[in-house]
């Protein structure tokens, strides 16, 4: 499986997201409350919008347009709008630094 360099811890205070882009692919770096890092497709599959400028509450990512929420673990929507999941990514810390991989773990494309 291949990583790349998101960037570093610091770059996400708790309870945030970035925008990054990964092998081509728009995705949101989470630094989520319980102090562990996702990253999940940067779209809501409901209204393609940009997932990082939601809010951030527990494992979950809150849509900003429309209110969708997504399990930052799964990529599953907790009810509509969105019907849909959304790709997660396996993240790895190392030395500071956020890696993500370039695919999938949930099996939804990108």
């Amino acid at each position: 499986m291949d990583f790349e360099l998101a960037g570093s811890v610091a770059d996400v205070a708790k309870g945030t997201a970035i925008q990054v882009e990964i092998d081509g692919v728009e995705v949101a770096v989470v630094h989520a409350d319980d102090d562990t890092f996702y990253a999940v497709r940067d779209e809501c599959s409901h209204a393609s919008v940009a997932l990082s400028e939601g809010e951030i509450e527990g494992c979950m990512i809150e849509c900003w347009l429309h209110g969708s929420r997504f399990d930052l673990r799964t990529g599953e929507p907790s009810g509509p709008p969105a019907i849909d999941p959304v790709a997660i990514y396996p993240v790895e810390i190392r030395d500071g630094d956020i890696y993500v991989s370039t695919q999938p773990s949930n099996g939804v494309n990108p």
